[in-house]
């Protein structure tokens, strides 16, 4: 194939995809704002965990002195880039597909949307010495629950709890002041990378682990108490779902309630909008979709020894 032929291939799909189809128009934005970047939401995330783990994912500091002024200049950083993507994502409260009066319409309530992304920007600020507290909880579960573990820096180091904790506070921060888009994107980044998957609409209380983590499902509804630890697999799920008169899906709780000092170990599936009593565990590999009262222990029942010979009955 000759180069006139591969610049003709090239030219004529360069072409075609940059054409707008009518789905491609109908999902996008309507005011053709800049959308979030993921690149830099990701930054924004290891500038606090930059922040709230200052010593392990910075070079360790000799005094306070100079501990402030590294926080001091991440801070500015996580200020601009936080604000600056916080006003793309208000962005998408526009109309998907909207006529241009609607488009200035949404843009009017609005109003100032860098203003209000700095606003907002600075509410989060404010925020983390709380997310920090509660990391700090959370490692300390982790590291009290896992004898394998040596100290609370290989915890901080190279657990995927830890990670995926600080993905999720950071995005229930955000998620608690209405801010679109970006919750979803950090959290889905951490469960790109460590396979455990928290809605940014959950509510989890200080003191929570998970072990291994793999397979964690996390959704939305849910609330989960203080001193909670789950293994791999686990599902806090919907056991069923509601619909308006039009057929479209209901956002209610349907998720479950984990009441404080609860133990759920590995592919246990606890569904609906039931509650866990507190200092329970649910035992592993089984299905809970009814309420269960403080200080129950759930498992299955033994299994039938059904012996064969030679195959026989297989």
């Amino acid at each position: 194939m000759g180069k006139k032929d591969i610049n003709e291939v090239l030219q004529r799909n360069v072409a075609l995809l940059a054409a707008y189809t009518e789905k491609e128009q109908g999902m996008m934005p309507a005011t053709g704002a800049p959308l979030p970047s993921p690149l830099e939401v990701k930054r924004i995330v290891q500038l606090v965990k930059t922040i709230i783990f200052t010593d392990y994912f910075h070079k360790r500091q000799a005094d306070e002195r100079m501990r402030s002024y590294v926080i001091g200049v991440n801070m500015e950083e996580l200020y601009e880039l936080l604000s600056r993507q916080i006003a793309c994502g208000l962005q998408f409260l526009c109309p998907a597909g909207g006529q241009q009066a609607e488009v200035e319409q949404c843009l009017e309530c609005l109003g100032d949307v860098d203003a209000k992304a700095r606003g907002l920007a600075l509410r989060f600020i404010d925020e983390l010495p709380e997310i920090k507290r509660l990391l700090y909880t959370d490692v300390e579960a982790m590291f009290d629950n896992d004898p394998a573990a040596q100290t609370y820096g290989e915890v901080i180091f190279s657990y995927p709890v830890v990670n995926t904790m600080t993905h999720y506070r950071i995005a229930h921060a955000l998620h608690m002041m209405d801010i679109p888009i970006l919750p979803r994107i950090i959290t889905e980044q951490a469960h790109s990378k460590t396979g455990i998957d928290i809605h940014p609409g959950a509510q989890i209380g200080e003191y929570f682990a998970i072990d291994h983590g793999t397979g964690v499902v996390i959704g939305e509804t849910s609330i989960i108490g203080s001193h909670v630890t789950l293994y791999q697999g686990v599902t806090l799920g919907a056991k069923s779902f509601k619909y308006d008169e039009n057929g479209n899906m209901l956002n209610i709780p349907r998720h479950p309630i984990i009441e404080d000092h609860v133990t759920v170990y590995s592919n246990a599936s606890i569904l609906g909008r039931i509650t866990i009593g507190h200092h329970s565990v649910i035992g592993g590999n089984i299905w809970v979709t009814s309420d269960v009262p403080p200080y129950s222990r759930i498992q299955q029942s033994k299994a039938v020894d059904m012996s064969f010979q030679g195959g026989l009955g297989i």
